[in-house]
């Protein structure tokens, strides 16, 4: 991602890089993209990107679950908007959660995700956001 995506940067693990994304009306939604420039195709991914990918989908579980207590997952990589490799995580909750004094609701629950376009993350909540989910993948 470009340089303008720096502050939502997670974590560089070196094939692939995390953001959280800017739109959090699914709390803890993070954005994980291939750092290989010319990567468009999920088939495509190398070994070594493959198996980075399964181990920092894991890791994002478990520092996720840590974090905010998601109920399901869900793991999306569409390139529909952007043509590059990248793909979505977007935990899912049953009822809603509280964090940094917001209600997050998923009012899709048990239904494919559906991004909430009014909803407005403020800016500290998106850095309290970050930092809760690179602590938790510092001490996994």
């Amino acid at each position: 991602m470009s340089h303008a995506y720096a502050h939502l940067l997670v974590k560089d693990f070196g094939l692939w890089s995390v953001y959280v994304h800017e739109n959090q009306s699914y709390l803890g939604r993070c954005v994980v993209w291939c750092n290989r420039e010319d990567a468009n195709d999920l088939v495509d991914v190398t070994a070594a990107e493959y198996e980075q990918l399964l181990s920092i989908l894991r890791a994002l579980r478990k520092a996720s679950a840590h974090v905010f207590t998601p109920d399901w997952f869900n793991y999306a990589f569409l390139g529909n908007e952007t043509r590059h490799l990248h793909g979505h995580f977007i935990p899912r909750y049953q009822a809603p959660r509280e964090y940094a004094g917001i209600t997050f609701t998923d009012a899709r629950w048990g239904h494919n995700y559906q991004t909430d376009h009014s909803f407005t993350t403020p800016p500290d909540v998106l850095k309290q956001i970050r930092r809760a989910l690179q602590d938790a993948l510092d001490t996994k």
